[in-house]
């Protein structure tokens, strides 16, 4: 296999850093971005990015060209938050414009950067959440930063096929991650270990795995969708 080069945004740390683990033993050369602090034990060659802007979006694709010799092959679009969850007549209206401006307007300059710097044939997979479809109460405004990424796929995945690129999504349910544990009880990670029939929390390798099929070849029939790792969560 000649040199493939696989850029993680949002790689630092969970599904992200599994996702740079996973790739790096499948044989990319990976590049990941962060925001406060590079994973010293990663695989990977870190670069600091603020999603938010695009210009930093683009900086981050032209080093990568520069350092690897190579535009990427695959490109996953990981980074994102969440806040403390509330019902809608409760929510925030600061948290919601900051779900906003990472989530939907971060994964938008991500993933129209790598609309146009990804190689032809290539793959881009954007991580999104199964709390798209499995409602939960006091999840709408995270739900809906997440669906809004999902319509990009749906779109993309039409606009690339000329090119031979593959845009899918990752759903994940419940993930032991830093961002799903903070602020949660032991109660309420049960609470949502019971969601699914198999009543246990997921693992960022299981994710990974998901995301190192859609970026191979073993995917090419797969375009546009959006699979659900969850443990049966419906």
């Amino acid at each position: 296999m000649s040199k493939k080069i696989a850029l993680v945004f949002g790689g630092s740390r969970g599904i992200g850093a599994a996702c740079v683990e996973t790739l790096a033993a499948d044989g990319y050369e990976v590049a990941y971005t962060y925001v406060a602090k590079a994973n010293a034990a990663s695989k990977g060659r870190g670069y600091a990015a603020d999603i938010r802007e695009p210009a930093a979006i683009a900086k981050v694709f032209d080093e990568v060209e520069r350092d690897f010799g190579a535009r990427p092959h695959a490109v996953v679009a990981n980074a994102g938050i969440n806040v403390p969850g509330a019902p809608m007549a409760q929510f925030d209206a600061a948290n919601f414009r900051q779900l906003v401006e990472v989530n939907i307007v971060g994964a938008f300059n991500i993933l129209a950067e790598a609309a146009r710097r990804v190689q032809d044939g290539g793959a881009i997979v954007a991580v999104t959440t199964s709390l798209v479809r499995f409602v939960v109460p006091g999840t709408g405004p995270y739900s809906a930063t997440k669906a809004a990424v999902e319509a990009l796929v749906r779109a993309m995945s039409k606009e690339l096929s000329g090119r031979g690129v593959r845009v899918n999504g990752v759903a994940p349910g419940p993930v032991d991650t830093d961002l799903f544990n903070a602020g949660k009880t032991d109660e309420a990670k049960a609470r949502m270990a019971a969601f699914s029939p198999l009543n246990r929390i997921g693992k960022p390798a299981e994710i990974a795995e998901v995301v190192r099929f859609l970026v191979s070849e073993k995917s090419s029939w797969i375009q546009g969708q959006i699979v659900q790792p969850n443990g049966g969560m419906v």
